[in-house]
């Protein structure tokens, strides 16, 4: 078994730090097992199915915190470049010229808005991600571990707690789209852009549905750089006996 899918299971292990304590307790009452998944026949080398869902469970809950929390504080969009919510792009064409007319002030306004809004509205993925972990069966687990995939972990995620995600941040970026002023800041740059005489045609955007879709994007490339961190073990990852016992046990395989 290739050795980089053994260590998709646990991949977002001991990077959490502190931060927002709301959603890490969230996200740890999923690590109790369930008992319909309460199957302690070894793998092998005494490492039960039990220990493995365990192991992964506290892995993903404590990497998703970790990246929740990485996001949601102030700048966590507007200063991670690899994350950053740009102009969207029908805008960005034109950013060129309004700041070659002195709207550069008011360009730097409307983009600090638009990452200030995803960075409240992520604030609220814990519940999701904690009912995504508490549905995760031995099966998902496995297919995880066996999948081949560097981001076997971050694609599960993707596919079950996307819609969820949306119908949660969508209302909650509204919210703060109005607070941050956004609605005023892009009025003030489309209007502006659209008297000028070179504008051909007329700029509309639904700034709501492009910041969800970003703020869930950002998120879930954190949750993949997580991933990767504790695939390669970086900066000693394995940070507690089960998930050394779950590496170790993965190294093996290969």
């Amino acid at each position: 078994m290739n050795r980089n899918t053994c260590l998709g299971l646990i991949l977002l292990t001991g990077i959490m730090g502190t931060g927002l304590e709301s959603q890490g307790q969230i996200l740890k009452k999923i690590l109790k097992p369930s008992t319909k998944q309460q199957n302690t026949t070894a793998t092998s080398n005494n490492l039960s199915n039990t220990e493995l869902n365990s192991g992964l469970k506290q892995a993903l809950s404590e990497g998703l915190t970790s990246s929740i929390n990485s996001l949601s504080t102030k700048n966590g969009f507007l200063g991670d470049a690899a994350v950053k919510i740009l102009m969207p792009p029908e805008a960005q064409k034109i950013e060129k010229t309004l700041r070659s007319v002195g709207m550069g002030k008011i360009c730097d306004q409307f983009i600090a808005s638009l990452n200030g809004a995803a960075e409240t509205a992520v604030k609220e993925a814990a519940p999701v991600f904690a009912n995504s972990l508490s549905k995760m069966t031995i099966t998902d687990a496995y297919n995880i571990l066996l999948s081949g995939q560097q981001d076997a972990a971050t694609t599960f995620f993707k596919t079950t707690t996307t819609p969820d995600l949306t119908s949660k941040f969508s209302p909650i970026v509204e919210g703060a789209l109005g607070k941050n002023n956004v609605s005023t800041y892009w009025t003030q740059l489309t209007s502006t852009y659209n008297s000028l005489p070179l504008a051909f045609s007329k700029v509309n955007t639904d700034l709501n549905a492009y910041v969800t879709q970003k703020a869930i994007d950002g998120l879930f490339v954190k949750v993949a750089e997580q991933e990767l961190k504790i695939r390669n073990n970086l900066g000693g990852s394995r940070t507690t006996p089960l998930l050394q016992k779950v590496f170790g046990w993965a190294d093996k395989q290969n």
